[in-house]
């Protein structure tokens, strides 16, 4: 057995042991927010280069402000707008810069609809007059301001609208839109999950035209959940969802000259059955960049349309034998040159092409993966970037000519670095952490990376932290099915390794994540310390399929998800059980999601390695899961019903021996709980044994006032029953 350290884990807090520096993690506490790491609040750039603004929020009036900060001195300028003067408006959560930062989009009243779509109503601040006004009495969705400030479109019940200022005229550019048939401007289920987008609309440079995409989806089969909360009857919502190997929308391209109100759909060519997760305007006013991937998603065309002509071109095209990851990174140019990131070397990096097409060069190299594109600095010719240059558990802020000469690492400590960069590049604020080190925001030097000064910390939160018996994780390497396999392991007080104790492994395991990672603690940190306070270690390995570590160690689970990976679990678990200090007998595994599915069948699968497992919100039959995700990785279950059902945990109840918990919330429009129904009939059927429970009307996060605290409560329980 062969462990390779990859970073001597050394101790956040000193020294001295007293009673007051032993406290243990309490659930109420890490649920209670009681360790939250203090930030900024929608921080935005300003375009003058030397001042940025926050969102803060009064404790005393309750007022929301946007504060307004110098770069230089770190000194409040001003108060740009105060909710405490606008008549009808207590508060706000959100706001967005008009281009020339003349006029300011305000969020308020929002209401979630899934993961990243929501409708609000929105207000416009002139900042020269300092005059406010609604947009809509109603709630709207995406609302976009024209790169001018003079106009706004928005979606309102599936429709597009645009509203002049100067003229007060509100234009419907469509009137087709229907719930459950007909989408205008913003993407359906699907797209908003898997392509991660939900403004379907984008503005051209001069603010005269809109493109769209249209969403038909009347032939995609419906999925409903029961909402049942406090009336005397249930309620229904019903919504498309396309489930692996049925229909998809259709989606269909339109192009709208404001000026000239004109409406004309874009044909993009012989296409059949495809997604178009991206449009974007270039920098030429007429010129309109779509992307076009086939359903394998496996092809992908970068195509750019001539808005006068309506004529589409094919000016860059991708292909990879397993998939293509799309990205927010397409970046032109003034010259209508583009920035491109790509993994078709192996690992994911960044290129320079010409406005035609042609590629330039490639600009970063290496076998390492680019994590972030930051942008360009036109004058100075300079890209800025994250990678894991520096080990793929870290991230590093670098900058590079576009010429692909004179890299620098501007970054300096060990862990995870990021940027915020001001409009001209000049300086930068930092957001760094590590396993030991909660966040610390400076301001930085854009050609050095030289801090410049101090801007935020969590010092108080270091402080408090010295009263707990902190557990810190000791991050390593394992060799595991001929691969050399990232984890991290949480051990108890006062370890010794002649004694024998319980293992409890999480892991997530998805394509392209990551799990094993030098960064600060989320609520599930603390969970692990309290675990480990209570006698347990707590280990994590990123498996085959995870990411950063290139493109063919995260495509080796193509077209067989749940194979790969939980043989490494497995192996995982039996090579850490051979350790003198581990109890093999007592070893348990758990997970979310994607999780849930790998810890199922993992129990299931190695039911003599395994003592007891929890799934929560798993995939239990990737027949039951969308088309865009599944079909990315397993193609259809028509052209692949191997791939499908040979790892699916619902297929193979009847290696459970262990102690299994199942849980769901009732409305997950994610991962349905028909999983879990679907599984717990299959358990019920094998006169199977087990555990579990249902969070009513509680989507696939499962939170909201108690809830989180009641499920790790039962999770606690259960691993202290059952390990």
């Amino acid at each position: 057995m062969k462990f390779t350290k990859l970073f001597c884990s050394i101790l956040l807090f000193v020294s001295v042991v007293s009673i007051a520096q032993q406290k243990t993690f309490t659930l109420n506490e890490i649920w209670g927010g009681a360790f939250r790491t203090e930030g900024f609040q929608s921080l935005h750039s300003m375009k003058n280069g030397t001042q940025y603004s926050v969102l803060e929020n009064d404790p005393i009036s309750g007022a929301t402000n946007i504060q307004v900060y110098d770069y230089e001195t770190g000194e409040k300028a001003k108060t740009l707008v105060t909710s405490s003067s606008i008549d009808g408006l207590a508060s706000f959560q959100g706001y967005t810069f008009s281009k020339d930062e003349n006029r300011i989009l305000l969020a308020s009243e929002l209401e979630q609809i899934y993961r990243r779509s929501s409708r609000g109503i929105y207000h416009i601040y002139d900042v020269p007059s300092n005059g406010v006004f609604k947009v809509h009495d109603k709630k709207i969705q995406s609302p976009l301001l024209s790169p001018d400030g003079n106009k706004i479109a928005y979606v309102l019940d599936n429709n597009i609208y645009v509203l002049n200022f100067a003229t007060g005229q509100e234009i419907q550019l469509t009137d087709d839109g229907k719930k459950n048939e007909i989408i205008n401007g913003i993407t359906d289920w699907v797209y908003e999950e898997e392509f991660s987008f939900v403004r379907a609309f984008d503005w051209s440079a001069d603010s005269n035209k809109i493109a769209f995409l249209r969403f038909d989806e009347r032939e995609v089969p419906e999925f409903s959940m029961d909402v049942y909360g406090k009336d005397l009857y249930q309620k229904q919502d019903v919504f498309k969802y396309p489930k692996a190997g049925e229909k998809n929308s259709k989606v269909s391209l339109f192009v709208a000259d404001i000026g000239a109100m004109a409406l004309d759909e874009v044909k993009l060519g012989d296409y059949k059955d495809f997604y178009i997760p991206r449009i974007k305007w270039s920098a030429n006013p007429d010129i309109l960049s779509v992307q076009v991937m086939n359903r394998h998603q496996n092809n992908l065309d970068l195509i750019f349309v001539d808005a006068k002509t309506k004529a589409p071109k094919v000016v860059l095209n991708e292909k990879d034998e397993a998939y293509i990851d799309v990205t927010d990174n397409l970046t032109f140019l003034d010259d209508n040159s583009f920035i491109w990131t790509s993994e078709k070397d192996g690992f994911n990096h960044i290129y320079h092409y010409a406005a035609t097409g042609e590629l330039i060069n490639q600009v970063t190299k290496g076998p390492w993966e680019v994590t972030q594109y930051y942008g360009y600095d036109t004058k100075n010719k300079k890209v800025f970037y994250q990678s894991v240059e520096n080990g793929n558990i870290n991230r590093d802020v670098y900058s590079i000519g576009l010429d692909g000469a004179d890299k620098k690492r501007l970054s300096a400590k060990e862990g995870s670095n990021d940027a915020e960069f001001s409009a001209d590049f000049s300086v930068y604020i930092s957001y760094f952490s590590n396993a030991t080190t909660p966040y610390e925001y400076s301001l930085n030097n854009g050609k050095t990376g030289k801090v410049i000064r101090e801007l935020k910390n969590n010092n108080a939160l270091t402080e408090k932290l010295k009263q707990y018996d902190v557990r810190p994780k000791e991050f390593s390497t394992i060799e595991i099915n001929g691969e050399t396999l990232n984890m991290w392991m949480i051990k108890p007080k006062d370890f010794d390794s002649s004694k024998k104790y319980p293992l409890f492994m999480y892991q997530y395991s998805g394509p392209g994540s990551q799990m094993v990672r030098n960064s600060w603690n989320r609520a599930n940190d603390y969970w692990y310390m309290m675990l480990a306070q209570q006698g347990y270690i707590v280990a994590c390995v990123d498996g085959r399929g995870t990411g950063l570590k290139g493109a063919k160690f995260k495509k080796a689970t193509q077209n067989d998800l749940g194979n790969l990976e939980v043989q490494d679990q497995i192996a995982a678990a039996k090579q850490l059980g051979a350790l003198d200090y581990i109890d093999a007998s007592r070893i348990g595994i758990w997970g979310w999601s994607y999780g849930g599915f790998m810890s199922s069948n993992c129990l299931f699968k190695a039911p003599d390695t395994f003592k007891m497992a929890i799934a929560v919100a798993p995939v239990t039959s990737w027949r039951f899961y969308d088309t865009i995700y599944t079909e990315r990785y397993l193609m259809t279950p028509q052209e692949n019903p191997k791939g499908y059902d040979d790892n699916s945990p619902i297929n193979f109840v009847d290696g459970l021996k262990g102690k299994f918990l199942l849980v769901h919330g009732s409305a997950d429009d994610n991962v349905h709980v028909q999983n879990t129904m679907q599984l717990v009939e299959a358990l019920v059927q094998a006169n199977k044994d087990f555990d579990w429970a249902i969070y009513p009307d509680k989507n696939h996060g499962i939170y909201g006032g108690n809830t989180r605290l009641h499920l790790y409560n039962k999770m606690t329980h259960f691993i202290k029953n059952n390990l």
